[in-house]
C-alpha cells in the first residue's frame, strides 16, 4: 500500500536549510558486508549543473555488492566510499545552471559511480540530467526502489528487444527487482510472457505481476514447460540471470530470435547461430526518465519491495542480498523504517 503522506507538499525555492555534515553508510576498504559502517561526512558541495537531494530511500542491488567487493575499483580508490547508485528524495538545493528542477521537488535518480558519493547517505549531489520528478502515482519509498531496475527493465523490453504486440518473450530471473518490472512493461507492449522465478513464492509473485505462465527455474525443466506454452518457440528472451537455466530458455528460442541481457550477468551467455544477442547497460538521462515515468503511469506499475532496512543497518541489507532468493527490491530507509 502506497504511503501518500510521504508526498506532503514542500516549499519550492532555490535551496533549503542544509547542514554541513551528514550521516552516511560507507566503507573504508573493500570487502564483505560487515565493512559497511556509519560515518559522519561533509554534505557534498554543488557544481553548476548538479542537484543536491535529501535522500529518503536508497536502492540496494548486486551492483552495490560488486563495488563493495572492489570489482570495479579504480587504481586509487577514495575512501571512505559511500555506496548506492539510485534512490529518491527531495531536492534540497540546485546548482546555478539548473532550471528544470527546484528545491522542494520530489525526485528519483540513478547515477553510476557518482564522483561525489552514493545514495547511502542523508544527502547526495547528482548531475541534474540524472534526476527526474517521481511519477505521480508513486511515493518516495517505491520511487526510490526503481531508478536502476526500472530503466534496466524498460530499456531491455523497448530498446534492446524492441518487443512488439503478440510476440512471446521469456523473462528469466523474473522475480527480482528488474524482472518484476519487465513483466509489466512487456504486458504493456502487448507481449505474451513466460517467466522463470525463484521458489514457490517467486512463481506466485511473477503471476501477480502479470506473467501468463511461470515456473520455478530450479525445480522444473524450463525448456519443456516453455515449449508447452509456446509450441512454435519464443521470439525473445530477456535474461536477468545466467547459467544452465538460461541455456534451457535459449533452447526454446526461434532460430531468428533475440536474446538481451544487462551487462554483469554471470556466466554471460554465448551467441548461438541465427540468434541476435544484445548486451546493454541501463542509461539515465532526461529523455530516459521521461519514458520511464510514462511507462510507470501507463502500466499502473506494481513495485514489490522485498525488505526495507534503516540506513544504519546497510550491512544487514547486504547480508540479506548475499543470501539470494530476493523477491522484488531491497531498499534502505534513510530516516528510519
Amino acid at each position: 500500500m502506497l504511503d501518500r503522506t510521504r508526498r506532503a507538499a514542500l516549499p519550492k525555492h532555490h535551496s533549503m536549510s542544509v547542514p554541513r555534515t551528514m550521516f552516511a553508510a560507507a566503507i573504508d576498504r573493500f570487502g564483505g558486508p560487515d565493512l559497511i559502517t556509519g560515518h559522519a561526512l561533509p554534505v557534498p558541495t554543488l557544481d553548476a549543473g548538479e542537484v543536491l537531494i535529501a535522500v529518503d530511500t536508497a536502492g540496494v542491488g548486486g551492483w552495490d555488492a560488486d563495488i563493495r567487493d572492489g570489482l570495479y575499483a579504480p587504481r586509487k580508490p577514495h575512501f571512505p566510499l559511500v555506496l548506492g547508485f539510485d534512490g529518491a528524495g527531495v531536492v534540497a538545493a540546485v546548482g546555478a545552471g539548473v532550471r528544470r528542477l527546484r528545491a522542494g521537488d520530489q525526485v528519483y535518480s540513478y547515477s553510476w559511480q557518482n564522483p561525489k558519493g552514493g545514495f547511502y547517505a542523508e544527502y547526495v549531489a547528482v548531475a541534474a540530467d540524472n534526476v527526474a520528478p517521481i511519477p505521480k502515482r508513486l511515493d518516495l519509498r517505491h520511487a526510490g526502489a526503481i531508478p536502476i531496475t526500472g530503466l534496466t527493465a524498460l530499456q531491455g523490453i523497448d530498446d534492446a528487444l524492441g518487443l512488439k504486440k503478440d510476440e512471446i518473450v521469456i523473462i528469466h530471473g523474473a522475480s527480482g527487482g528488474a524482472g518484476t518490472l519487465a513483466i509489466q512493461f512487456a504486458r504493456l507492449r502487448g507481449a505474451r510472457v513466460f517467466a522463470t522465478a525463484s521458489g514457490k513464492e517467486g512463481v506466485e509473485l511473477v503471476q501477480e505481476m502479470g506473467a501468463h505462465a511461470a515456473v520455478d527455474g530450479k525445480r522444473v525443466h524450463i525448456d519443456d514447460a516453455a515449449r508447452r506454452f509456446a509450441p512454435d518457440g519464443v521470439d525473445a528472451v530477456l535474461a536477468f540471470a545466467g547459467g544452465d537455466a538460461l541455456e534451457q530458455c535459449l533452447n526454446v528460442l526461434r532460430p531468428d530470435g533475440r536474446l538481451a541481457h544487462p551487462n554483469g550477468i554471470e556466466p554471460a551467455p554465448k551467441k548461438r547461430r541465427g540468434m541476435t544477442l544484445i548486451r546493454y547497460d541501463a542509461v539515465a538521462g532526461v529523455r530516459e526518465f521521461e519514458r520511464l515515468g510514462s511507462a510507470v503511469q501507463a502500466a499502473r506499475l506494481k513495485i514489490p519491495i522485498a525488505e526495507c532496512y534503516p540506513l544504519v543497518k546497510a550491512g544487514k541489507a547486504h547480508q540479506r542480498l548475499a543470501e539470494g532468493h530476493v523477491l522484488g527490491k531491497i531498499v534502505l530507509a534513510i530516516h528510519g523504517t
